[in-house]
């Protein structure tokens, strides 16, 4: 059960140094975040998008102590939006964002948020493309899925996502089907009490499966988020049961893991989007990378060890 030590050690300013000082980190977290600017990430969309694949561009960083930091991140995003206007990819390039990184839990943050993120989603619609709000812990939800809601009637092809592991998603995803939503099915990757979440793995599975086929077989746009090959033979299995198109659901997979994955998807004809992300506050993605999977902290430790 190190996944909630994991995520415990997330919010610590101690292990941020700790981590971000050891010398082997960075070539590790390269593996999950290819660039800390806009220029570093370009080239990756190109390389990535040549190949067949499709992306969601996250800039990293939660931690958002004042609304100038907000701002900050809202003009980070129309930065990339303005970069990625002259490689004219449309929904081939979308961008996923974290409301918290616009101001979501300061002072009045559910307005702040839903001010900054309006832009970005406003810019993302005049090159051809979308946004979708990343989800965060269960205490943030209703505040995402109102803005969600909200940003909606004027850009319906926003998109949502939903964790599996929480006990009210099988009703946000009946909710949101039945409403056309895009959206994207994930485990969960944050530490939930036991009072709003399932806490084994087992329980999250058969969640995932009876969530998913809600959504298959509802109106919307389903986003599988999972590199779980189990799930992913499910989720093709599902959406031929509902009759629908390649066209009519995706894929999605962490940038880093599972590439050759990506690749075999993508050949088969599936759209395959790769969640990508960059910048400079890459500890809180990366460490919730690491208590995700197990294999992805063995990889860390390995890199430790060798580099020691």
């Amino acid at each position: 059960m190190l996944g909630p030590v994991i995520l415990a050690a997330s919010r610590s300013d101690r292990m941020r140094r700790l981590v971000s000082a050891a010398p082997v980190t960075k070539p590790v977290v390269d593996r999950f975040i290819p660039g800390e600017t806009v220029d570093q990430i370009v080239p990756i969309i190109r390389e990535l998008t040549d190949q067949g694949l499709e992306l969601t561009m996250d800039v990293v960083g939660e931690d958002i102590t004042t609304p100038a930091q907000a701002e900050a991140a809202r003009d980070a995003y129309l930065e990339l939006i303005d970069r990625l206007k002259p490689l004219d990819l449309g929904t081939r390039a979308e961008m996923s964002v974290k409301l918290s990184m616009f101001g979501q839990a300061l002072d009045g943050g559910h307005e702040l948020a839903l001010k900054n993120v309006r832009p970005v989603v406003e810019a993302a619609a005049e090159i051809g493309t979308t946004v979708t709000l990343d989800a965060e812990d269960h205490t943030t939800l209703d505040s995402m899925f109102a803005i969600h809601e909200e940003l909606r009637k004027d850009f319906p092809q926003t998109g949502c996502v939903i964790q599996a592991y929480l006990f009210r998603t099988e009703a946000d995803a009946r909710r949101l089907a039945d409403s056309g939503s895009r959206v994207r099915l994930v485990k969960g990757a944050y530490k939930e009490p036991a009072e709003v979440a399932y806490q084994q793995r087992h329980e999250i599975d058969k969640a995932y499966v009876r969530i998913l086929r809600t959504l298959m077989e509802g109106e919307g746009y389903p986003m599988i988020g999972s590199h779980d090959p189990r799930l992913i033979a499910i989720g093709q299995e599902l959406a031929r049961t509902a009759g629908r198109k390649l066209d009519e659901y995706e894929f999605q997979m962490l940038y880093g893991i599972r590439g050759d994955e990506h690749l075999r998807l993508a050949a088969e004809g599936h759209r395959m989007r790769v969640y990508t992300a960059y910048g400079t506050d890459w500890y809180g993605y990366f460490m919730r990378r690491l208590a995700e999977k197990p294999a992805n902290l063995r990889f860390f430790a390995r890199s430790m060890v060798s580099k020691g």
